[in-house]
């Protein structure tokens, strides 16, 4: 009965839209009184332990990277190159923005940095060479979810940090489910937009756009190799690949000065007070679940009535889009987290699979009414009403649920480069 009570008065102050954060800590808070120990310390303590660890460096470095690039012109650099290298193909245009959203998730690992700063070079580009606004929008605002599902991926740090599994291996299985949303993002793009006039693919400015992009075009290879090839740990990649952003925007471009990054800090630390406070409590939260054998209690009462993996499955796919469309990334993963995993576990689902579908769901959830957070952005990055935004997002929520559907009951997709 207590604990009903708990869960009562949280949905209680759910319904009266008080901020998820404080509404976390109350039921903790409650929690340690009346179940567990009675002994309010005890939170304190778990929140401490809970943010003492190394790899939560990697998430405040990795943002600053995103700000780093997209205040600079690394991003700009990325884009030429694509726009280069797809001029012959139908829907050329198109391509390079799927194809810069993803090479840009590969350096920022965030899905609204990818989106804006991409967008801000192309979609007008899309919208002067024919390309209808309803699509560009669409494909910048899908192109920029991948930015948490192909490695470095902040929300894929965070599930890390939750579950105690290797990013490494997270990192790795983002790569197949990256490659597969990129490319039929693409040829999406090649298909509805196959009548536009293509242009005359041109070596010089090809090899002009390298030349110019080159040390923008090694950062991920330096990020990235430094990951695989067992050089770098996570956090030690996201210093890495802070110092060289600093390094190639001011020293080598020269675009950045110090009142920019100023700014560029303080836009980061904004964002991670936000985040850290959430990422605390629900550390917390999973220690309290597990000192309860709530887990388990739940795997009884599921094991009763859901027989089979592939009904498991479904069902967590439906309630991860559901929380997707009201909740932004990082508050699902920390409320669904510890309870999904050992539930999977019960299964025969892998942590690491696990999470790759977690995070897909979500990355769906930022493209979907009513508080879809991509959606959100864009009604003021591109100026248009929050249902114009919609219906431009829609035909990729689609081509995202058929993906996620084969990367569910697929799972090599994920797993080959781990297995």
């Amino acid at each position: 009965m207590t604990f009903l009570a708990i869960l009562a008065a949280a949905i209680v102050l759910l319904a009266l839209r008080v901020n998820l954060i404080l509404v976390l800590m109350f039921i903790a808070g409650a929690v340690h009184l009346f179940i567990g120990a009675g002994v309010l310390e005890y939170f304190i303590q778990d929140l401490w332990s809970a943010m003492d660890r190394e790899l939560i460096l990697a998430v405040p470095l990795f943002v600053l990277v995103g700000s780093v690039m997209s205040r600079g012109t690394i991003a700009e650099r990325l884009i030429a190159v694509m726009i280069a290298l797809t001029r012959p193909l139908p829907g050329g245009l198109a391509v390079a923005t799927i194809l810069s959203c993803a090479i840009f998730s590969a350096i920022s690992g965030s899905s609204i940095v990818t989106m804006l700063a991409v967008g801000a070079v192309l979609y007008p580009a899309l919208v002067e060479n024919g390309y209808s606004k309803s699509f560009a929008i669409g494909a910048l605002c899908a192109g920029g979810t991948l930015g948490i599902i192909i490695p470095p991926s902040i929300p894929m740090i965070l599930y890390g940090i939750l579950t105690e599994s290797s990013i490494a291996d997270l990192f790795l299985a983002g790569v197949g489910p990256g490659i597969l949303l990129t490319t039929v993002f693409a040829g999406y793009a090649v298909v509805v937009n196959f009548k536009l006039p293509r242009q005359r693919f041109c070596v010089n400015e090809l090899a002009q756009s390298i030349w110019k992009g080159a040390p923008a075009l090694l950062m991920p290879v330096l990020l990235l190799g430094g990951i695989y090839s067992g050089y770098f740990s996570p956090t030690e990649a996201a210093a890495v690949a802070l110092a060289y952003a600093v390094a190639v925007e001011t020293l080598f471009f020269r675009e950045l000065t110090m009142k920019d990054y100023t700014t560029v800090v303080i836009d980061a630390a904004k964002l991670v007070g936000a985040l850290f406070p959430l990422l605390a409590v629900a550390a917390s939260m999973n220690l309290l679940l597990t000192e309860n054998r709530v887990p388990h209690m739940i795997i009884d009462f599921l094991s009763q009535h859901i027989e089979s993996q592939t009904t498991f499955l479904l069902l967590t796919n439906l309630v991860l889009l559901l929380m997707g469309c009201f909740m932004d990334t990082a508050s699902a993963l920390t409320v669904a987290t510890p309870l999904l995993r050992p539930i999977a576990e019960s299964y025969d689902v892998g942590v690491t699979h696990l999470g790759i579908i977690m995070i897909l769901n979500l990355e769906i959830g930022i493209l979907t009414p009513p508080f879809g957070l991509n959606l959100i952005v864009a009604m003021t990055a591109f100026r248009e009403k929050f249902g114009v935004i919609c219906r431009a997002a829609l035909p990729f929520v689609a081509l995202m649920l058929v993906c996620l559907l084969l990367i569910t009951f697929q799972p090599w997709i994920a797993l080959a480069l781990i297995d």
